[in-house]
C-alpha cells in the first residue's frame, strides 16, 4: 500500500514581495508550476513560474489580504494539493505568516505501516541528535549552576539567525557562516555568565529569582530577534534545493544524512572532552558537588564560564542544522525549549550523558506519536513522554535519587 509524506510548500511576503517555494522531500525543487495571486476583491496582482530551484517572487502592491493558488495540472506526477489549490495570505507592514501548500507527494516509495514507522524513525533520530546537542549545554548549566535557563532556546535562534545573515546576506557560504556563527554563540554564552549570571550569584540570588530572571531574558532577546530579523521563515542560501536519496526502506536528503553525521560527531568529541580532558573532568566535578571541587583547588568560576561557552556554541549549531533542515523563524528556538526540557530532564537533570540519551529518546518518540495523533499535535506526545517518566522514575533514566531528592 502507497504512502504520502507531507511536506509544506512555504511562502511569505519580504519587503514589497511575497515569495515561496515549491518543494517535496522526494520530488525536489519543482519547476514550471504557475503561481497566481488576487486582491480580496479577485482582482490579479501577478501571476509567475516556479524557477529551477522551485521558487517564485510576486510584486505586491501593499498591505491587505491576497489570495495564492497554484496551477495543480502543473504538478508532477503523484504529487497533489491537499486541502484545494488556493491559500489566503494576509499581508501587514511587508510581512505574513507562512503559507503551507500542503503538497501530498506519493511519486516514490511504496509500503505499508512498517515502511513509514522506518521513515519515522530516522527522522526522529535526525531530530533528537539536534535536540540533543542544544541539550547538552542546557544539562551542563544546570549541573554546574544549579540555573534552569529558560533563555537557552533563543541561544539557538541567535545562532541560527546569525549563521542566515552572514550566509544570505553577507553571501558567505553556510560553512564559514556557520563557523562565524559558532564564535558568536560561544561569545554570547560568555557575555550571559560574566555580564548577568556571575554578578547575580556574587549577590547571592536565589534559584527562583534567576529563574524568572531567565524568563525575562528569554522574552527579551525573542523579540529582538524578531525586531531585526523579521516574522518570516527564511531558507539558507545552500543546500536547499536537494532530492531525497532512496535506501529503500526510507528516504533521505543529503542535508539531513550530512546533520546526522555532524551531530554524531560533535556529541562523541563532547563525550571525549568530558571524560578525557583536564577540563571536561572538572564540569563533572562541579556539576557532581561545586563546594567539594572548589576546596579541591578547582577554579569554579572558570569551569562555569566555559561551560557557558561550549553551551552556546552548542546551540548554535544545533540551531543552524534545524535550520537546515526546517528553515529559519525567529521563534525555532523557544519552540524546541519544552523538547529541550523533557530530553534533559528524561535523561536526569544535570548530567550531559542523560541529556543525550533523553533527547534522542524524545525525538524519536515526538516522530513516532504521529502514527498515531496529527503533525501539528507531536511535541505534546513528548511532553506527555515527560510526565510518564517523572510519575515512574522521578530522577530520570540516568540521574540519581540523590540528584533530585
Amino acid at each position: 500500500m502507497a504512502f504520502a509524506t507531507l511536506v509544506p510548500g512555504v511562502a511569505s511576503a519580504v519587503g514589497e514581495q511575497l515569495v515561496g517555494t515549491l518543494q517535496t522531500s522526494r520530488s525536489g525543487p519543482i519547476e514550471g508550476v504557475e503561481v497566481t495571486v488576487e486582491t480580496a476583491d479577485g482582482e490579479e496582482v501577478d501571476a509567475v513560474e516556479t524557477d529551477e530551484d522551485g521558487r517564485f517572487a510576486i510584486d505586491l502592491p501593499g498591505a491587505g489580504s491576497y489570495t495564492i493558488s497554484l496551477d495543480a495540472e502543473a504538478l508532477p506526477e503523484g504529487v497533489e494539493l491537499g486541502n484545494g489549490d488556493s491559500r489566503t495570505v494576509q499581508v501587514a507592514d511587508g510581512r505574513s505568516q507562512p503559507v503551507n501548500f500542503g503538497l501530498v507527494d506519493g511519486s516514490a516509495g511504496s509500503g505499508g505501516g512498517n515502511i513509514r514507522a522506518i521513515q519515522l524513525l530516522v527522522d526522529g533520530l535526525r531530530f533528537g541528535l539536534v535536540i540533543a546537542m542544544c541539550a547538552v549545554g542546557l544539562s551542563l548549566i544546570f549541573g554546574t549552576t544549579g540555573l534552569t535557563n529558560f533563555a537557552h532556546g533563543e541561544l539557538v535562534t541567535i545562532g541560527a539567525v546569525v549563521a542566515w545573515f552572514i550566509n544570505v546576506r553577507g553571501d558567505v557560504p553556510l560553512i564559514p557562516a556557520t563557523i562565524i556563527a559558532l564564535v558568536v554563540g560561544a561569545a554570547v554564552g560568555a557575555l550571559n555568565e560574566l555580564a548577568l549570571w556571575r554578578p547575580l550569584r556574587r549577590r547571592g540570588t536565589g534559584l527562583v529569582a534567576a529563574l524568572v530572571v531567565s524568563i525575562g531574558l528569554s522574552l527579551l532577546l525573542r523579540y529582538l530577534i524578531q525586531i531585526v530579523y523579521g516574522g518570516a521563515s527564511n531558507p539558507y542560501g545552500d543546500f536547499q534545493s536537494q532530492r531525497s536519496v532512496d535506501y529503500g526502506v526510507f528516504t533521505m536528503t543529503n542535508r539531513s544524512l550530512a546533520s546526522i553525521i555532524i551531530s554524531v560527531v560533535v556529541l562523541v568529541l563532547v563525550a571525549l572532552m568530558l571524560q578525557r580532558t583536564k577540563i571536561g573532568k572538572a564540569m563533572r566535578a562541579v556539576s557532581d558537588n561545586r563546594d567539594l571541587a572548589a576546596s579541591s583547588g578547582i577554579d569554579v568560576n572558570r569551569v562555569i564560564l566555559v561551560v557557558w561557552m561550549m553551551g552556546g556554541a552548542l546551540a548554535t549549531l544545533g540551531g543552524v542544522l534545524l535550520g537546515l533542515n526546517d528553515q529559519v523563524q525567529w521563534d525555532m528556538g523557544f519552540r524546541l525549549l519544552l523538547l529541550m526540557f523533557a530530553g534533559v530532564t528524561l535523561g536526569g537533570l544535570g548530567t550531559a550523558y542523560g541529556a543525550l540519551v533523553g533527547s534522542v529518546i524524545v525525538g524519536v518518540f515526538v516522530q513516532m506519536s504521529t502514527l498515531v495523533i496529527p503533525d501539528d499535535m507531536k511535541y505534546v506526545g513528548g511532553l506527555l513522554l515527560l510526565i510518564v517518566i517523572l510519575v515512574i522514575r522521578p530522577q530520570g533514566i540516568l540521574g540519581s535519587r540523590a540528584r533530585i531528592g
